[in-house]
């Protein structure tokens, strides 16, 4: 590149960074003044939103399956709105729905209150019956009666009027199909096989009976006889107060600058390259999520958290690329232009992987798991532009102005192989000790406690009390001198306090209280805060904001994203052992970080979920780096036939470990810096994400490439027994 185009390359970004941390500012500056419009939308935990309360018209003590049914169907409405929205019950024939982001709640409550429209079609659009005529939908697993498998089905039962209208279209439709819609979508397009004439149809297809499950749930949800009257609606504070989304924020800032400061010091002009684009990236990514108007929660932080990781990770491979041409002699140039070839296709294979899951979660998922998926892609999709194209455009620019000399970016000379595998035992026995342990410490406290995990309010569901207080509190400052009364009276160190707007009413949600628990309670609020009785309201059970529907969801989205990345594993790389491979440290990081949690009694709420999805994209994407060395190198000995394969893996681990230091160490300083400066709620999201990212570094280095030796091994002693064995055949022939 000449140094007159360099120049005005240079100059270009360093306007668009100035003018991108310009609108950055501005960002930043309404997202904490919660303003939606100048910043970025914000979820109920870090902004609050509208809460509505709807009671059942007409049906005093509605069942628990019309209940359940009607929240899944709330949450698909709400989830239009806002994936972070969050549909609970409370007592026994209440519904509330909290929706951030929101400060109207007459211009949803119409919508929100009708039940779902179900109609059954014919194949060219004619509606001949509707939600009315169902009485019961169920899933069920069945046998077919000739071939003796199984398969999954849903069992429908109508009402007499329904069975004679869908008798004669199950006639007059014999063979052709009749779709099923569900608030204008397509949910079923059955075929007709035989006449239906006593009200009893199955319907076939499904592949797993949780979607059989999910479709009985919402023909049930479109039936519904409950009718919903809006007994209260209010704007409710943020759940976490403006103290955590502020000092997340200046976290985040903290963190961004130390690893400026560690790239210029570690790679010199390339870090000051990674460096500028590192700021370009951050200011994109967050302007898309301004302008798109997409909601942030603690979830999505920790996907921002992930794909910077993942930009610094790309920017890593590429510079060690480079010192290893630089210290084989080749001319700064040419280095530059190799190391980013070389380096393409580990930062290609570890993005695609982690969008590959970003999209299955995204699609499959609902709640705050969209919620990451969403941030998360936009963050990958800018990484890889960042590192592939500005810091190659920057890298160049400089590179014109003058830094051509070695000395500013460095040589990795080739080293002695480290025997990694040499340790492999031991290894595994202490992260099967570890595993072991957390197991041992779940069986404990289910024994003793109750329940495995600390389960949150969102998981297990509670208790409400509302308290009207003296004065208008901050949520800081009930936190601070409030709380902890209620803490030592009910011995619950996980309750959630939310404010409602213009007032002074606060909503303290506890874990299921007995009668004596909450005198308790309404104890400390009289003699220890202060509060009147007539100002503290009776205790209401409320169930879990993460329905059941949800968490299904959730497993679902996480398993197909696992095979769809573990297929993509295999096709690129071509050895079904890499896939296994990455599997099997994929779930030893996830039974470690679960064994922390049980072991330590952490808060197992929404962030659970998110901290869980985050380790398993930046452990897979470590892997992947290795891997792809490991691929390399055994290219490189192509044609021999006695290759030493643990050499190769202890070779290419050693290579690449710089990269796994480093990248690790970035990480870990952006989620360490919101961890010191948090509060206690996002420390309890901070600390297991920590500990995800030291065992992510610690499986990719030490496990995966072992287990894929110790498979090939396998392989190669196999063929060498049978190629022995079919010499001493032919032998014994002659």
């Amino acid at each position: 590149m000449k140094k007159k185009k360099s120049v005005v390359v240079f100059v270009i970004l360093l306007a668009c960074v100035a003018l991108l941390g310009y609108y950055t500012y501005g960002i930043l500056k309404g997202t904490v003044a919660k303003d939606s419009d100048a910043g970025i939308k914000l979820g109920l935990d870090l902004a609050g939103g509208v809460s509505i309360t709807y009671e059942v018209v007409g049906d005093e003590d509605p069942s628990s399956e019309d209940m359940s049914d009607t929240i899944y169907q709330l949450e698909q409405r709400v989830s239009a709105y806002s994936t972070e929205a969050e549909v609970y019950q409370v007592g026994t024939d209440r519904i509330t729905v909290e929706i951030p982001g929101v400060t109207d709640a007459n211009a949803i409550l119409e919508e929100l209150g009708n039940p779902g429209t179900l109609e059954f079609q014919t194949a060219d659009g004619e509606v001949y019956m509707t939600g009315d005529h169902v009485v019961d939908a169920q899933a069920g697993t069945n046998t077919d009666s000739t071939t003796g498998s199984t398969y999954y089905a849903v069992e429908l039962t109508l009402d007499d009027e329904g069975a004679e209208i869908f008798a004669e279209y199950t006639e007059e439709y014999l063979d052709d199909y009749l779709p099923i819609y569900y608030d204008g979508e397509c949910i079923t397009y059955p075929k007709v096989n035989s006449v239906i004439s006593n009200g009893q149809a199955e319907i076939t297809g499904m592949d797993s009976y949780e979607d059989a499950e999910i479709l009985a749930t919402q023909i049930r949800s479109g039936a519904l006889k409950l009718e919903l009257s809006e007994l209260q609606s209010e704007v409710v504070g943020a759940k976490l107060g403006s103290q955590a989304l502020r000092s997340s924020i200046i976290a985040a800032i903290i963190g961004i600058l130390i690893i400026i400061v560690f790239m210029i010091a570690v790679y010199r002009i390339p870090g000051v390259a990674a460096s500028i684009a590192l700021l370009l990236y951050t200011g994109m990514v967050l302007a898309v999520l301004h302008l798109y108007h997409i909601t942030l929660t603690l979830p999505g932080i920790a996907g921002i958290i992930l794909s910077i990781g993942m930009a610094v990770d790309a920017n890593v491979i590429i510079f060690a690329r480079i010192r290893e041409e630089i210290a084989a002699g080749r001319a700064v140039s040419q280095s530059i232009t190799t190391g980013f070839r070389k380096a393409f296709s580990a930062i290609l294979d570890g993005n695609v992987t982690t969008l590959i899951a970003a999209v299955v979660l995204y699609l499959r998922g609902s709640g705050s798991v969209r919620g990451f998926a969403s941030t998360l892609a936009i963050g990958i999709i800018f990484s890889m532009f960042s590192a592939l194209v500005l810091t190659r455009w920057l890298v160049r620019a400089l590179y014109g102005l003058g830094c051509k000399d070695k000395k500013f970016y460095g040589e990795k000379k080739e080293r002695e192989p480290i025997r990694f595998l040499s340790k492999r035992f031991i290894c595994i026995g202490i992260s099967l000790a570890v595993i072991a342990a957390g197991f041992v410490g779940m069986g404990v406290f289910k024994a003793t406690q109750g329940n495995i995990l600390n389960f949150s309010l969102e998981f297990m569901g509670g208790t409400s009390t509302t308290v009207t207080l003296d004065d208008d509190y901050s949520i800081e400052y009930i936190d601070e001198n409030i709380i902890p009364y209620l803490e030592d009276a009910i011995d619950d160190t996980n309750i959630q306090t939310q404010k409602v707007s213009g007032s002074n009413e606060v909503v303290f949600k506890t874990r299921s209280l007995d009668l004596d628990e909450r005198e308790a309670l309404v104890d400390a609020l009289e003699n220890d805060v202060g509060v009147a009785e007539e100002d503290i309201s009776d205790s209401q059970n409320i169930s879990s904001t993460i329905s059941s529907e949800m968490r299904k969801d959730a497993v679902w989205a996480i398993i197909i994203a696992g095979i769809c990345m573990l297929i993509y594993i295999w096709l690129r790389f071509r050895d079904i052992r890499f896939a296994a491979s990455a599997v099997i440290a994929l779930g030893h990081d996830v039974l470690i970080v679960l064994a922390f949690y049980a072991l330590t009694r952490t808060n197992v709420g929404t962030t659970f979920i998110a901290c869980m999805l985050t380790l398993v994209g930046y452990s897979i994407n470590a892997t992947i780096v290795i891997f792809d060395r490991i691929r390399e190198n055994l290219a490189a000995e192509a044609g021999n036939r006695n290759v030493d394969y643990e050499l190769v893996v202890n070779k290419s681990i050693t290579q690449t470990l710089s990269r796994s230091i480093n990248t690790s160490l970035t990480t870990f300083i952006m989620v360490l810096m919101i961890f010191i400066l948090g509060v206690s709620s996002i420390r309890e999201f901070t600390g297991p994400l920590m500990v995800g990212v030291v065992c992510g570094a610690y499986s990719s280095v030490f496990l995966t490439g072992a287990m894929w030796y110790m498979m090939k091994n396998r392989s190669v002693k196999r063929q060498q027994a049978k190629a022995l064995e079919n010499k001493k055949s032919k032998k014994s022939k002659k």
